[in-house]
Parts: structure tokens; sequence; C-alpha cells
């Protein structure tokens, strides 16, 4: 179980939090907002009113014994910039910031953020992937290159075998799972594809896109 401090309990920050509490992690949220911190309250570990900036304050929790700090503040960038820079500072071990534009994210990687979180571009990416095709149902990015993808099965692919299709091969993909109505599962090198199968696949979208030709 991971301890995580979050500072902002807004929409962004608030709902990190009730995931991250989800899965079992303690949580300890910060904001300058009683009603917020009010409303994420009965979700997390601990929650405080506090200036997300104050460095007494932030070296009063220790930063540095959380496995994960992460700055989802909203209103002024500087704030965020701020509160980056000094959990860093305090020797916290792993801080993740939000940015909404591509000057913020350089600029919170200077001071020293070890991961950026855009979610405003990667929501806009996963929507243009989804929408550019019937067959692309959806996709989760794994990095620049390589991604899963979820894909309706060809009609050519009814009746045909992992083998005898042969992707792996062909175009340097690879099928992980296979839904078939409610139920998912890792096929079988004797697995037949079937009309309304959907594939999970791994790997660079140029290499996808001419499998499944797209």
């Amino acid at each position: 179980m991971k301890s995580v401090l979050i500072l902002g309990a807004g929409e962004f920050g608030g709902t990190i939090a009730k995931r991250m509490n989800d899965l079992g992690c303690d949580v300890l949220i910060i904001d300058t907002n009683e009603d917020r911190i009010n409303e994420v309250m009965p979700y997390v570990t601990g929650a405080r009113i506090g200036d997300c900036c104050n460095r007494e304050m932030l070296e009063s929790l220790g930063v540095n014994n959380f496995d994960v700090c992460i700055v989802a503040v909203g209103g002024l960038f500087q704030t965020s910039l701020e509160a980056t820079c000094t959990l860093k500072e305090l020797g916290a071990e792993f801080v993740m910031a939000r940015a909404t534009n591509d000057v913020q994210m350089k600029f919170l990687k200077m001071v020293g953020a070890d991961e950026v979180a855009y979610p405003e571009k990667q929501t806009a990416i996963r929507f243009a992937t989804k929408y550019a095709s019937d067959r692309i149902l959806d996709f989760i990015q794994l990095d620049s290159n390589y991604s899963i993808y979820e894909m309706v099965v060809p009609k050519e692919w009814f009746g045909k075998t992992l083998p005898q299709i042969d992707v792996r091969r062909k175009f340097n993909i690879n099928i992980i799972t296979i839904k078939r109505g409610d139920e998912v599962f890792i096929p079988s090198a004797d697995t037949k594809l079937t009309d309304g199968d959907v594939t999970f696949v791994i790997g660079e979208i140029k290499n996808i896109l001419k499998c499944f030709k797209v």
C-alpha cells in the first residue's frame, strides 16, 4: 500500500484521491478550501486545510516519507510551480504535477517534477484516435511509440486461429486478449476468431493501422 500526498482537492485532485483510496492507498489531501476538504474527507485517510505552497507546513508533513506526491492545485500556475519546487527541495521521492499546456509542462519538469500530467491533451489524443475509425474502440498509450488498442476483428479473420492470421510475424504486433460478449480471455493457439470478437492488441500505431486496414 502506497502513501500518497495530494495538494489540491478540486475535481482533478479529488478524483485522484478517491480512486487511489479505492486501490488501497494511504491518502492525505491538502487544500485551502474547507468545502472541498469536507467533500473529499470521507474518501481519504486524512485531509487538512492549508496552503499548498507553505514550506513550513509541507516540511511538518514529512513529504520525503510519502511514496508519491501529486500537485493538483488549480488557479495560478505559479502555485503549482512553487509547490512542485518546494516538494522536491524537501526531498519528495516522486512528484507528479498537472499542466494545461506545453509551456507549463516544460517549466514543471525544469523545477523537478518526475512526471507531468496533461489531461486535456491526453484526452484530446484519446478521443481523436478513438473516433478516427469504427474499428478502434479505445486505446491506452504506453509511451510515444507503443499503445494497447481495442480493435474490432476484421471479417477476413472470422474462423481463423492466431497462428493462421500470424500478425506477430507479418505486422510486428501482438494480440494480448480477446473480448467475446462479456467474457475476456487469453486466446490459445486453436482459438478461432468469430464475428463480434474484439481484440486487445499491443504495438506501434502504424503497424496496427496497416494490420487492421484502418
